[in-house]
């Protein structure tokens, strides 16, 4: 009598960075979101992210030395490509670094890291963060260009930017959705055949992670701001088992 293979499980990564963005707003000490990443692990988050942006606007360099002290998982350390971000990916060895676009005028990320324009420079980047046992992940568009290069420069894992596809669920634009989500379906899967690791993160929500969760190509998704959003309802907790659940139903 034969079985079903089983399907390859899907992490749940808790990005903390609005937990910091609240606290930064009045200068204070709390909510602190060391003790939100603490929280998400008992809640079932298999991992935690943190963006260390140029102008520190939420997550700051102490969170970061106190999140590598507190939590047993592992860390998902969001950066640019710069050489301050690399030097202290190197004193902090993180799990994993994801190495993405930014911009001092952007509220949030807005696109895709330009792998394949700026790939030699990216190729000598990487080299020291994987020699000090960092996985080093990119987050890219579904331009098919970056993923190749994604594997050129030595990336084990590309990240795909789904805030294109959430927003355009949001503004009820049925039909240009399904043609996003088309196009990172086509992505996913070169990337995983590939060999690299394949996430997804940015914008997701209740209402959208389902259709990731879903592809076994992808083994981790991301999400933050609207876990933190959601946790002001039903509080951190909650919200983040709620995603569990909506994902390992989506995966099953």
């Amino acid at each position: 009598m034969s079985s079903q293979p089983m399907r390859p499980p899907i992490r749940l990564g808790v990005n903390i960075d609005h937990v910091a963005t609240l606290r930064n707003a009045r200068g204070s000490a709390y909510p602190d979101p060391v003790r939100a990443a603490l929280l998400a692990e008992a809640a079932g988050a298999d991992g935690i992210t943190a963006h260390l942006r140029e102008d520190r606007r939420h997550i700051v360099d102490d969170d970061i030395a106190r999140l590598m002290q507190a939590i047993a998982l592992p860390l998902n350390f969001e950066m640019a490509a710069t050489a301050e971000m690399q030097a202290i990916a190197l004193r902090h060895k993180p799990h994993a670094v994801c190495i993405v676009p930014e911009k001092r005028e952007e509220r949030t990320t807005e696109g895709g890291l330009e792998v394949a324009a700026d790939a030699n420079r990216l190729t000598g980047f990487i080299a020291p963060l994987r020699d000090a046992g960092c996985r080093v992940s990119l987050f890219i568009g579904h331009d098919a260009r970056q993923v190749e290069a994604a594997l050129r420069v030595g990336a084990s894992v590309v990240e795909f930017h789904t805030g294109h596809y959430c927003d355009l669920v949001a503004e009820g634009r049925a039909e240009a959705a399904e043609a996003e989500l088309a196009a990172l379906r086509r992505a996913i899967e070169a990337a995983h055949a590939a060999g690299l690791e394949v996430h997804a993160g940015h914008g997701l929500t209740f209402d959208t992670v389902a259709p990731f969760a879903a592809m076994d190509a992808v083994r981790e998704v991301n999400i933050g701001h609207f876990l933190v959003a959601e946790a002001v309802f039903m509080g951190l907790g909650p919200a983040i088992a709620e995603m569990r659940r909506r994902m390992d139903a989506a995966r099953a």
